[in-house]
């Protein structure tokens, strides 16, 4: 077991949450139980996994939860694109947000490959 606190991954993904919970907060009334949700999950997933990853017995299941980490990044990825596209989110926000799930991917896969 280990802290998660003390993670550089984990300190990325909750940056990026929170400004992710920050840019969805403009989003339409009628994205409230749609894309914002689905944002704000997908978002959340990733620290989420590094935390209980960091709980758990071993490297092979903080490996697994790495991997689950990694699989909400792509999710949050394709919600970023569409929410570009969609015109939810301006381009700049789009680059932004974009970079920082590479960035918090990168760093999951390397940790899960060491």
């Amino acid at each position: 077991m280990q802290d998660f606190h003390n993670l550089k991954v984990w300190t990325k993904a909750h940056q990026l949450a929170l400004a992710i919970y920050s840019v969805t907060q403009g989003f339409p009334k009628e994205e409230m139980y749609g894309l914002r949700s689905q944002l704000r999950s997908s978002c959340s997933s990733i620290g989420m996994n590094l935390a209980e990853g960091c709980g758990r017995d071993g490297d092979k299941e903080f490996v697994r939860f790495l991997h689950f980490s990694m699989g909400s990044a792509n999710e949050l990825e394709y919600q970023l694109l569409l929410s570009r596209d969609l015109r939810l989110i301006r381009p700049s926000q789009y680059e932004d947000l974009q970079n920082r799930v590479t960035e918090s991917s990168e760093c999951s896969r390397l940790f899960s490959e060491s």
